[in-house]
């Protein structure tokens, strides 16, 4: 049986979580399609269409699925899931709303943050803040699996041929209505998609100097401005800008992690980035156990004369 793919989208463009997700699905055997549904969508379907490995694009298109309620969405998928073995989402705040409720509503088990296709029934997922990993194996008829997208290289965007075919949309199911939204400008990179992030710690001493520190080195990197637990919870940054197990899960080409001890909570949330360059006075943190780059040494000396050097 083929494979679906559901897809993240602002209605006009593919988020870069999808590229990840059918990478996955193409290793779970079959055809993979992808559902994009959304309103006034086609443009986001025409670039689904595109993605190599792709076979087929279901368009589902209705004001009822605008804004990504997940209730909404979750119909949408149960309409058409019954042609499926496995049911692909990435494991982004979206992907984690609408999931659990199509895999209650199969009564199937949900396989969480997947990060390796063993087989087409077999599967690894991270525990215990990813010093475990757990090999699960389901015999549900329907797989739903939430894809860790920073473990799978994208599929490329361009270079496919798939066809697209209108589906039915659901009807509202009027227990949920959108009321707005407070969307975040970004001036940088958004933090899960940026190739290089600068991340700040505790040991930076205020959002002041927060921002005094690591602001012009992001700008010399052309960087996303990250954060660890401990810095946002005492209102160095704001809480959008957290890596970590209860943040965000990033894979950047390059991670510089300033003033970070490395708690497993945060080392859970960044350790698959491709280099990583910690800097701490403590020879003992944590985070010199997974960096590829250290320098022990005061922040507020090293990152000043970094800057100048770049």
């Amino acid at each position: 049986m083929a494979v679906l793919v559901i897809a993240e989208h602002d209605n006009a463009d593919l988020k870069a979580a999808t590229l990840n997700t059918v990478a996955a699905a193409a290793q779970c055997g079959g055809d993979v399609h992808v559902l994009v549904a959304g309103a006034a969508c086609a443009a986001a379907a025409q670039a689904a269409a595109a993605v190599v490995g792709v076979a087929k694009v279901l368009h589902a298109d209705a004001p009822t699925l605008a804004h990504g309620l997940a209730e909404n969405h979750a119909a949408q998928v149960l309409a058409l899931a019954k042609s499926y073995s496995h049911i692909l989402f990435p494991a982004t705040a979206s992907g984690k709303n609408i999931a659990p409720r199509v895999a209650a509503l199969l009564d199937v088990a949900q396989i969480s943050d997947a990060t390796r296709i063993v087989a087409a029934d077999t599967f690894e997922r991270p525990i215990y803040a990813g010093n475990a990993i757990a090999t699960v194996q389901s015999s549900d008829a329907i797989k739903v699996i939430t894809v860790r997208t920073t473990a799978f290289d994208p599929a490329a965007a361009t270079g496919g041929s798939a066809a697209v075919e209108s589906v039915a949309a659901v009807a509202d199911g009027g227990k949920t209505a959108f009321k707005g939204a407070e969307i975040a400008k970004l001036e940088r990179p958004e933090l899960t998609s940026a190739k290089i992030i600068v991340s700040g710690g505790r040991a930076l001493g205020s959002s002041e100097k927060f921002d005094a520190v690591l602001i012009p080195l992001a700008d010399k990197l052309g960087a996303a401005l990250g954060a660890s637990r401990a810095a946002v919870d005492a209102g160095y940054a704001p809480n959008d800008w957290q890596v970590g197990q209860t943040g965000k899960i990033v894979a950047p080409q390059l991670y510089v992690a300033v003033g970070i001890s490395g708690a497993i909570q945060h080392l859970a949330g960044m350790k698959d980035s491709k280099v990583i360059v910690a800097i701490n006075k403590d020879p003992e943190a944590p985070i010199f156990s997974v960096a590829d780059y250290g320098l022990e040494a005061d922040l507020f000396t090293a990152v000043p004369e970094l800057v100048a050097a770049l």
